[in-house]
Protein backbone atom coordinates (compact mmCIF):
# COMPACT_ATOMS: atom_id res chain seq x y z
CA UNK A 1 0.00 0.00 0.00
CA UNK A 2 1.33 3.41 -1.00
CA UNK A 3 2.08 6.04 1.67
CA UNK A 4 -0.81 8.43 2.37
CA UNK A 5 -1.31 11.94 3.66
CA UNK A 6 -2.30 10.37 6.98
CA UNK A 7 1.10 8.68 7.16
CA UNK A 8 2.78 12.06 6.73
CA UNK A 9 0.76 13.59 9.59
CA UNK A 10 1.61 10.63 11.81
CA UNK A 11 5.28 11.08 10.92
CA UNK A 12 5.10 14.76 11.84
CA UNK A 13 3.97 13.86 15.37
CA UNK A 14 6.41 10.94 15.72
CA UNK A 15 9.58 12.84 14.76
CA UNK A 16 8.77 16.22 16.32
CA UNK A 17 11.49 16.02 18.99
CA UNK A 18 14.17 14.85 16.53
CA UNK A 19 13.92 17.38 13.71
CA UNK A 20 13.89 21.12 13.13
CA UNK A 21 11.06 22.95 11.39
CA UNK A 22 13.56 24.57 9.06
CA UNK A 23 13.26 28.20 7.94
CA UNK A 24 12.15 29.33 4.50
CA UNK A 25 14.12 32.21 3.02
CA UNK A 26 12.97 34.45 0.17
CA UNK A 27 15.87 35.17 -2.16
CA UNK A 28 15.46 38.60 -3.74
CA UNK A 29 18.20 38.40 -6.37
CA UNK A 30 17.05 35.03 -7.67
CA UNK A 31 13.43 36.24 -7.64
CA UNK A 32 14.31 39.18 -9.87
CA UNK A 33 16.42 37.09 -12.20
CA UNK A 34 13.94 34.24 -12.59
CA UNK A 35 10.66 36.17 -12.63
CA UNK A 36 9.16 34.15 -9.78
CA UNK A 37 9.06 34.70 -6.04
CA UNK A 38 11.86 32.28 -5.18
CA UNK A 39 12.21 30.70 -1.74
CA UNK A 40 14.81 28.41 -0.19
CA UNK A 41 13.65 25.67 2.21
CA UNK A 42 16.78 25.28 4.33
CA UNK A 43 16.97 21.59 5.17
CA UNK A 44 20.74 22.06 5.41
CA UNK A 45 20.01 23.41 8.90
CA UNK A 46 18.84 20.05 10.27
CA UNK A 47 20.89 18.61 13.14
CA UNK A 48 22.73 16.23 10.79
CA UNK A 49 23.02 18.82 8.03
CA UNK A 50 20.43 17.29 5.69
CA UNK A 51 16.74 16.42 5.24
CA UNK A 52 17.48 12.69 5.63
CA UNK A 53 16.99 12.96 9.39
CA UNK A 54 13.21 13.13 8.90
CA UNK A 55 12.82 9.79 7.15
CA UNK A 56 15.42 7.97 9.21
CA UNK A 57 13.82 9.11 12.48
CA UNK A 58 10.34 8.13 11.35
CA UNK A 59 11.45 4.64 10.31
CA UNK A 60 13.50 3.84 13.39
CA UNK A 61 10.96 5.28 15.83
CA UNK A 62 8.28 3.09 14.24
CA UNK A 63 10.20 -0.11 15.08
CA UNK A 64 9.26 -2.39 17.96
CA UNK A 65 11.50 -2.51 21.03
CA UNK A 66 12.59 -6.03 20.03
CA UNK A 67 13.70 -4.86 16.58
CA UNK A 68 15.51 -1.88 18.08
CA UNK A 69 17.54 -4.16 20.34
CA UNK A 70 18.69 -6.19 17.32
CA UNK A 71 19.96 -2.98 15.74
CA UNK A 72 19.62 -1.26 12.38
CA UNK A 73 21.71 -1.15 9.24
CA UNK A 74 21.57 0.94 6.10
CA UNK A 75 23.25 1.64 2.77
CA UNK A 76 23.90 5.22 1.83
CA UNK A 77 25.76 7.81 -0.24
CA UNK A 78 26.41 9.63 3.04
CA UNK A 79 23.59 11.79 4.38
CA UNK A 80 21.15 8.97 5.07
CA UNK A 81 23.85 6.97 6.82
CA UNK A 82 24.63 9.98 8.98
CA UNK A 83 20.94 10.40 9.85
CA UNK A 84 20.51 6.73 10.75
CA UNK A 85 23.67 6.83 12.88
CA UNK A 86 22.43 9.95 14.69
CA UNK A 87 19.00 8.52 15.53
CA UNK A 88 20.48 5.19 16.58
CA UNK A 89 22.90 6.99 18.88
CA UNK A 90 20.08 8.97 20.48
CA UNK A 91 18.13 5.76 21.10
CA UNK A 92 21.15 3.72 22.16
CA UNK A 93 20.77 0.98 19.56
CA UNK A 94 23.45 -0.81 17.44
CA UNK A 95 23.97 0.47 13.89
CA UNK A 96 26.04 -0.55 10.87
CA UNK A 97 26.28 1.84 7.91
CA UNK A 98 27.25 0.28 4.57
CA UNK A 99 28.77 2.68 2.06
CA UNK A 100 30.70 2.52 -1.20
CA UNK A 101 34.21 3.81 -1.78
CA UNK A 102 32.68 6.83 -3.57
CA UNK A 103 31.29 8.37 -0.38
CA UNK A 104 33.31 11.54 0.42
CA UNK A 105 35.72 11.30 3.36
CA UNK A 106 34.05 14.13 5.28
CA UNK A 107 30.78 12.21 5.37
CA UNK A 108 32.52 8.97 6.38
CA UNK A 109 34.22 10.77 9.27
CA UNK A 110 30.95 12.29 10.47
CA UNK A 111 29.24 8.89 10.44
CA UNK A 112 32.12 7.38 12.40
CA UNK A 113 31.97 10.23 14.93
CA UNK A 114 28.35 9.24 15.61
CA UNK A 115 29.62 5.92 16.89
CA UNK A 116 28.35 3.84 13.98
CA UNK A 117 30.17 0.82 12.62
CA UNK A 118 31.07 1.47 8.98
CA UNK A 119 31.45 -1.14 6.25
CA UNK A 120 32.93 0.13 2.97
CA UNK A 121 31.82 -2.20 0.17
CA UNK A 122 32.48 -1.84 -3.57
CA UNK A 123 32.24 1.24 -5.76
CA UNK A 124 28.47 1.80 -5.87
CA UNK A 125 25.51 2.10 -3.57
CA UNK A 126 24.07 -1.08 -5.10
CA UNK A 127 27.08 -3.08 -3.88
CA UNK A 128 26.80 -1.57 -0.40
CA UNK A 129 23.11 -2.47 -0.45
CA UNK A 130 23.85 -6.15 -1.06
CA UNK A 131 26.04 -6.36 2.01
CA UNK A 132 23.43 -4.51 4.06
CA UNK A 133 20.89 -7.25 3.39
CA UNK A 134 23.48 -9.86 4.32
CA UNK A 135 23.61 -8.25 7.77
CA UNK A 136 19.83 -8.46 7.95
CA UNK A 137 19.94 -12.19 7.21
CA UNK A 138 22.84 -13.06 9.51
CA UNK A 139 22.27 -10.70 12.45
CA UNK A 140 18.56 -9.87 12.28
CA UNK A 141 19.20 -6.16 11.92
CA UNK A 142 16.46 -4.00 10.37
CA UNK A 143 17.41 -2.39 7.06
CA UNK A 144 16.56 1.30 7.04
CA UNK A 145 16.27 1.96 3.32
CA UNK A 146 17.41 5.41 2.15
CA UNK A 147 14.34 6.10 0.00
CA UNK A 148 12.08 3.20 -1.08
CA UNK A 149 10.32 2.75 2.25
CA UNK A 150 6.87 3.84 3.39
CA UNK A 151 7.98 5.36 6.70
CA UNK A 152 11.00 7.06 5.15
CA UNK A 153 8.88 8.63 2.42
CA UNK A 154 6.31 9.82 4.98
CA UNK A 155 9.08 11.33 7.08
CA UNK A 156 10.43 13.32 4.15
CA UNK A 157 6.85 14.32 3.34
CA UNK A 158 6.65 16.36 6.55
CA UNK A 159 8.51 19.05 4.61
CA UNK A 160 5.35 19.51 2.50
CA UNK A 161 3.28 20.26 5.60
CA UNK A 162 5.72 22.99 6.61
CA UNK A 163 5.67 24.47 3.12
CA UNK A 164 1.88 24.59 2.96
CA UNK A 165 1.71 26.24 6.36
CA UNK A 166 4.34 28.89 5.57
CA UNK A 167 3.65 29.63 1.88
CA UNK A 168 0.05 28.65 1.06
CA UNK A 169 0.32 30.55 -2.25
CA UNK A 170 3.15 28.26 -3.44
CA UNK A 171 2.49 26.94 -6.94
CA UNK A 172 5.86 25.38 -7.86
CA UNK A 173 8.33 23.22 -5.96
CA UNK A 174 11.77 22.19 -7.27
CA UNK A 175 13.19 19.07 -5.60
CA UNK A 176 16.54 17.27 -6.04
CA UNK A 177 15.81 13.82 -7.46
CA UNK A 178 17.78 10.64 -6.90
CA UNK A 179 16.15 7.53 -5.41
CA UNK A 180 12.95 9.52 -5.06
CA UNK A 181 12.20 9.33 -1.33
CA UNK A 182 12.32 13.09 -0.82
CA UNK A 183 10.53 13.78 -4.07
CA UNK A 184 7.79 11.22 -3.40
CA UNK A 185 7.11 12.44 0.14
CA UNK A 186 6.94 16.13 -0.73
CA UNK A 187 5.02 15.55 -3.97
CA UNK A 188 2.44 13.40 -2.17
CA UNK A 189 1.92 16.02 0.50
CA UNK A 190 1.61 18.87 -1.97
CA UNK A 191 -0.43 17.19 -4.70
CA UNK A 192 -3.03 15.87 -2.25
CA UNK A 193 -3.46 19.41 -0.93
CA UNK A 194 -3.50 21.01 -4.40
CA UNK A 195 -3.03 18.94 -7.60
CA UNK A 196 -2.23 22.10 -9.56
CA UNK A 197 1.07 22.66 -7.73
CA UNK A 198 3.84 22.06 -10.25
CA UNK A 199 6.49 19.59 -9.04
CA UNK A 200 9.87 19.66 -10.79
CA UNK A 201 12.59 17.10 -10.17
CA UNK A 202 16.24 17.95 -10.84
CA UNK A 203 19.33 15.79 -11.20
CA UNK A 204 22.74 15.80 -12.87
CA UNK A 205 23.24 14.91 -16.52
CA UNK A 206 25.20 11.70 -15.88
CA UNK A 207 23.94 8.68 -13.91
CA UNK A 208 20.47 10.18 -13.40
CA UNK A 209 18.94 6.78 -12.65
CA UNK A 210 15.38 7.84 -11.81
CA UNK A 211 15.13 10.00 -14.93
CA UNK A 212 16.48 7.26 -17.19
CA UNK A 213 14.23 4.67 -15.51
CA UNK A 214 11.14 6.76 -16.17
CA UNK A 215 12.24 7.19 -19.77
CA UNK A 216 12.64 3.41 -20.05
CA UNK A 217 9.36 2.70 -18.28
CA UNK A 218 11.01 0.50 -15.65
CA UNK A 219 13.83 0.63 -13.07
CA UNK A 220 17.22 0.33 -14.73
CA UNK A 221 20.84 0.17 -13.58
CA UNK A 222 23.44 2.75 -14.59
CA UNK A 223 27.14 2.89 -13.85
CA UNK A 224 27.83 5.67 -11.35
CA UNK A 225 29.99 8.55 -12.54
CA UNK A 226 31.79 11.16 -10.48
CA UNK A 227 29.77 14.32 -9.87
CA UNK A 228 29.83 17.26 -7.47
CA UNK A 229 26.21 16.32 -6.75
CA UNK A 230 27.38 13.04 -5.17
CA UNK A 231 24.29 12.81 -2.94
CA UNK A 232 22.24 12.15 -6.07
CA UNK A 233 24.17 9.00 -6.98
CA UNK A 234 22.81 5.50 -6.46
CA UNK A 235 20.31 3.14 -8.07
CA UNK A 236 16.60 2.85 -7.38
CA UNK A 237 16.53 -0.95 -7.02
CA UNK A 238 15.25 -3.61 -9.42
CA UNK A 239 12.34 -4.34 -7.07
CA UNK A 240 11.42 -0.74 -6.37
CA UNK A 241 8.16 -0.73 -4.42
CA UNK A 242 7.17 2.90 -3.99
CA UNK A 243 9.31 5.69 -5.38
CA UNK A 244 9.46 4.79 -9.08
CA UNK A 245 5.67 4.73 -9.39
CA UNK A 246 5.21 7.78 -7.15
CA UNK A 247 7.72 9.91 -9.05
CA UNK A 248 6.16 8.83 -12.34
CA UNK A 249 2.70 9.73 -11.01
CA UNK A 250 3.49 13.12 -9.51
CA UNK A 251 6.36 14.61 -11.52
CA UNK A 252 5.51 17.42 -13.93
CA UNK A 253 9.03 17.83 -15.29
CA UNK A 254 12.57 16.56 -14.73
CA UNK A 255 15.52 18.87 -15.40
CA UNK A 256 19.09 17.63 -15.86
CA UNK A 257 22.04 19.91 -15.12
CA UNK A 258 25.68 20.01 -16.17
CA UNK A 259 28.46 20.03 -13.59
CA UNK A 260 29.12 23.69 -14.40
CA UNK A 261 25.50 24.64 -13.81
CA UNK A 262 25.47 22.85 -10.46
CA UNK A 263 28.67 24.61 -9.42
CA UNK A 264 27.16 27.97 -10.22
CA UNK A 265 24.22 27.17 -7.98
CA UNK A 266 26.63 26.44 -5.13
CA UNK A 267 28.44 29.70 -5.88
CA UNK A 268 25.20 31.69 -5.93
CA UNK A 269 23.99 30.35 -2.58
CA UNK A 270 27.36 31.08 -1.00
CA UNK A 271 27.71 34.63 -2.32
CA UNK A 272 24.09 35.66 -1.82
CA UNK A 273 23.31 33.91 1.47
CA UNK A 274 26.68 32.81 2.92
CA UNK A 275 25.53 29.20 3.01
CA UNK A 276 27.89 26.39 2.07
CA UNK A 277 25.80 23.59 0.55
CA UNK A 278 26.33 20.35 -1.34
CA UNK A 279 26.09 20.13 -5.09
CA UNK A 280 22.80 18.24 -4.84
CA UNK A 281 21.36 20.94 -2.59
CA UNK A 282 22.21 23.65 -5.13
CA UNK A 283 20.48 21.99 -8.08
CA UNK A 284 17.03 23.62 -7.60
CA UNK A 285 18.61 27.08 -7.55
CA UNK A 286 20.57 26.22 -10.70
CA UNK A 287 17.31 25.40 -12.47
CA UNK A 288 16.10 28.96 -11.91
CA UNK A 289 19.49 30.58 -12.56
CA UNK A 290 19.67 28.97 -15.98
CA UNK A 291 15.95 29.08 -16.80
CA UNK A 292 16.03 25.32 -17.35
CA UNK A 293 12.42 24.57 -16.40
CA UNK A 294 9.76 24.73 -19.11
CA UNK A 295 7.40 26.49 -16.70
CA UNK A 296 7.38 27.88 -13.17
CA UNK A 297 4.63 29.70 -11.34
CA UNK A 298 4.63 32.90 -9.31
CA UNK A 299 5.82 31.37 -6.01
CA UNK A 300 8.57 28.77 -6.31
CA UNK A 301 10.14 26.84 -3.44
CA UNK A 302 13.59 25.33 -3.85
CA UNK A 303 14.42 22.45 -1.49
CA UNK A 304 17.99 22.98 -0.21
CA UNK A 305 18.76 19.46 0.92
CA UNK A 306 22.09 19.47 2.78
CA UNK A 307 25.43 21.02 3.73
CA UNK A 308 27.67 17.98 4.19
CA UNK A 309 30.19 18.95 1.54
CA UNK A 310 33.94 18.44 1.63
CA UNK A 311 35.58 21.88 2.09
CA UNK A 312 38.07 21.37 -0.72
CA UNK A 313 35.31 20.23 -3.09
CA UNK A 314 33.18 23.19 -2.04
CA UNK A 315 35.91 25.75 -2.67
CA UNK A 316 36.70 24.26 -6.07
CA UNK A 317 33.01 24.24 -7.02
CA UNK A 318 32.49 27.85 -5.95
CA UNK A 319 35.60 28.91 -7.85
CA UNK A 320 34.48 27.11 -11.02
CA UNK A 321 31.00 28.53 -10.55
CA UNK A 322 32.44 32.03 -10.34
CA UNK A 323 34.46 31.45 -13.52
CA UNK A 324 31.42 30.09 -15.32
CA UNK A 325 29.40 33.10 -14.20
CA UNK A 326 32.08 35.50 -15.27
Amino acid sequence: MQPTQKDIWEAKQRIATFITNTPILRTDVLSKQSGTNAYLKLENLQQTGAFKLRGAANKILSLSEEDRQKGVTTFSTGNHGLAVAYVAKQLGIPVVVCISSRVPTNKVNKIREMGAEISIVGESQDEAQEYCYTLQETKGMTVVKPFDDKEVIAGQGTIALELLESIPEMDTCIIPLSGGGLFSGIALGLKVADPSIRIIGVSMEHSAVMYESIQAGKPIVLEEQDTIADSLLGGIGDNNTYTFSMVKKYVDEIVLLSEEEIAQGMSYIWHQHQLGVEGAAATPVSVLLHSKAKKVGSHTVNIITGNNVDPTCFLEAVKSGDEYDG
